[in-house]
Formats: C-alpha cells, structure tokens, sequence
C-alpha cells in the first residue's frame, strides 16, 4: 500500500513522456500500477545485491506497460552493461520466484534440526556461490521473510518458524551481527560441518529450484529457455 500510494504521488510531478520504475522484488506491477493516472508508463527495473556486480535485471512488465516503456528499459539496462532479464508480472518474477522455494526447504531443514552449516556445505559443493542459510542472512532475515510471505500466499508455501523466531528477537542477519548465525568482521561464523547430510539434502534445495524455473517457463514468466538459464 505504501508504494501504491507513493507512486500515486509521484506521477503528477512527473512529465508526460517520464517512465515510471519499480524495483520491487516481489509484487506485481498491477497492484503498484492500481491508483496511476497513466499505468502504461510503470515498469520493473530489478537489480540485484551488491548492484556493481550483479549482472542481471529483471524488466517486469504488465499487461497494461506499454511496448516502448519495456524497450526502453532494456535498452537502458544494456547501456549500463547488464544483462536484462524480460518478465511477466507475477508474484517474485524469475529470480525470487525461482530462490524463495530453494531458500524456504533450507530453513525448514534447519527447523527440523539440520545442522545449519552443513545445510550450507551440500549448497556449495553442488555448485551454489554460497549456502542458502547464509544468503538468508546475507539479504536480511526480515527481507527474506517480507518476500517468503508474498510468495507463501501466492504460490501455498510454507513458512518456516526458525525464522519468525529469529526476527521477533531481533536478529536479522548480518546486518544486525546475528541470525541463523554470527557475524563477525562481515563473515559468518560457522560451526565445523563435520558429519555426513542427510541423503536427501541435496535433491530437496535443488529440485525446489529447478521445479520453479520449469514452471516459470510454463507459465510463461519467461519466454526464453536460454535467457531463463542465464
């Protein structure tokens, strides 16, 4: 609502022919787009933390953006050198679609004991930057639960208690020092991962993964194959 009606604001101020962009992460454009004047100029331009090294953006557009908004915004995003990524507005989009199920079945792992540091092991030796447990920690707890609850409505996801409990003291990731672990000079610390995951560890954050990239296409969220693997 407090984006809505900011939008709402802004656009008399703006000129006719200005563009309207949104980095929402999560929520669709026809609920931003609901009290514009003119919801044909709105569109998604979604970057990605830390920006300066992100690569992609996610161009999200309703069916009520216009054409050239949309090609304007990807003829900007490849002005500053980065890929564009063209989406349907839906729920999460591409990205946050695609991380949330994958980052959800890691803390309920962890809800049911899992030792958290091996959570994140079995992330990376399948390929992964990083573990989820600390990419949870790393965009915020708050943040990660914000865009889990949007996506838990629309798409019947569950939402794990760990995290609830870890907000409600305060511990937000690492931002505030502490929250699925402790942060210290900006690294988590992580007790020995020693012991063997469960055997089906892997193939329960992974497939999450791949089943929603699948339906992203299906749903046709992304038009491409090729850009949806990238």
């Amino acid at each position: 609502d407090a984006k809505r009606q900011l939008y709402a604001k802004l656009e008399p101020r703006m000129k006719a022919g200005a563009i309207l962009a949104s980095n929402t992460s999560s929520i669709v454009l026809e609920e931003l787009a609901r009290d514009l004047a003119d919801p044909g100029r709105l569109v998604g331009l979604h970057f990605f933390n830390p920006v300066a090294k992100m690569m992609l953006v996610e161009i999200i557009r309703s069916e009520r953006t216009r054409a050239e908004i949309a090609e304007d915004a990807l003829a900007f995003t490849r002005r500053l050198d980065k890929l564009p990524l063209p989406c349907r507005s839906s729920f999460g989009f591409a990205v946050n679609r695609v991380l949330m199920p994958y980052m959800t079945e890691a803390m309920l792992a962890a809800d049911e004991g899992v030792p958290l540091a091996l959570i994140d092991r079995v992330a990376v030796e399948f390929g992964m930057p990083m573990g989820p447990i600390e990419l949870a920690d790393t965009v915020g707890l708050d943040v990660a639960s914000h865009v889990g609850k949007i996506l838990a409505v629309a798409f019947d996801l569950p939402v794990p208690r760990g995290t609830a409990e870890l907000i409600a003291a305060g511990h937000l990731g690492r931002k505030s020092g502490r929250g699925y672990y402790e942060w210290r000079d900006g690294r988590p610390v992580k007790a020995e991962s020693a012991g063997r995951a469960p055997d089906d560890l892997t193939d329960r954050l992974v497939l999450q993964y791949l089943n929603e990239a699948v339906a992203c296409l299906r749903e046709r969220v992304v038009e491409d194959a090729d850009l949806l693997d990238a």
